[in-house]
């Protein structure tokens, strides 16, 4: 009787044992995950303490997960699964805005907030408008999309992170394009943050020598009936972080200039004390076929 060193049997035992999976997808993506799981394990030789740890790992990340926490979220986002994700899936027509991460801090529903609000309830930080037009991607501007933001702080840290400290809310809004497609709001110009490290991402994280941050964003979803909605950020030029984000989040296109702003009636028609930073940043949709 000959032994199987490479455990090839059980593999091929594991994947006959989907065969009868009715839907052809899931009988797809669970053929591959196993044959590549056993193809790293093969290839990795690894040991039973290793995949004890490794079972251990996903066991805290799991129990690290809260209703304003997704850790799992945050391990995808660290090894580039999330944006690979996005990428392989973001084939958007020319010109359509770019889509990046979700990220682990959309966890609450943002407080619906008229056009001209200002989503930070705290006033850190150097003051900031936020404006733009939501249009397709054939330049027709769409009125009536909604436009979803959340930020964090000019320290760094989301509402969900400071619970007592925050208001609920704060740096988040939802707001509804006008006629035009327009929409615009006040706020604090963000800083780069630490992704959390308080858990076992963290503690990957500085097993591999890596560093957690991510440079100054504002995150938006816009939606538009007819159109593909696009997840996405803007980035503030010029801050750290920008070649070495955590999770691997930045395009080019979507680094935009918080421009220094001196004047007064600009000023006066966004409600802002003057001098002021000014963010312009056009959303673009692609249509569905």
């Amino acid at each position: 009787m000959t032994t199987d060193a490479t455990g090839t049997g059980v593999t091929e035992q594991a994947l006959a044992s989907l065969r009868g999976t009715a839907d052809p997808r899931l009988r797809e993506l669970l053929t591959g995950l196993v044959r590549h799981l056993h193809d790293f394990a093969r290839e990795t030789r690894l040991t039973q303490e290793e995949w004890e740890r490794a079972i251990a790992f996903l066991t805290s990340t799991g129990r690290a997960c809260t209703d304003t926490r997704q850790e799992f979220i945050l391990l995808s986002d660290v090894l580039g699964l999330s944006m690979l994700v996005e990428t392989v899936n973001g084939h958007r027509a020319a010109g359509a805005t770019e889509s990046t991460v979700l990220g682990p801090f959309h966890m609450t529903e943002s407080p619906v907030r008229a056009l001209g609000d200002d989503i930070d309830l705290v006033g850190g930080g150097a003051r900031c408008v936020v404006s733009g037009r939501v249009r397709s991607a054939d330049g027709t501007p769409l009125p009536g999309a909604v436009v979803d933001v959340w930020q964090a702080d000019d320290k760094g840290y989301y509402d969900v992170q400071q619970p007592g400290v925050q208001p609920a809310g704060n740096g988040r809004g939802l707001f509804t394009a006008d006629s035009e497609g327009r929409f615009w709001f006040r706020t604090c110009v963000p800083a780069a943050y630490p992704i959390p490290t308080d858990g076992p991402v963290g503690g990957l994280l500085r097993a591999t020598g890596r560093h957690p941050y991510r440079p100054a964003h504002i995150h938006f979803i816009a939606a538009a009936e007819g159109h593909t909605p696009v997840t996405t950020h803007i980035f503030v030029a010029g801050g750290d972080y920008l070649d070495s984000d955590a999770v691997f989040a930045v395009k080019q296109s979507l680094v935009q200039d918080f421009t220094a702003t001196d004047d007064p009636s600009l000023a006066r028609e966004f409600g802002v004390e003057n001098p002021f930073r000014h963010a312009r940043f056009d959303l673009v949709l692609e249509r569905t076929a």
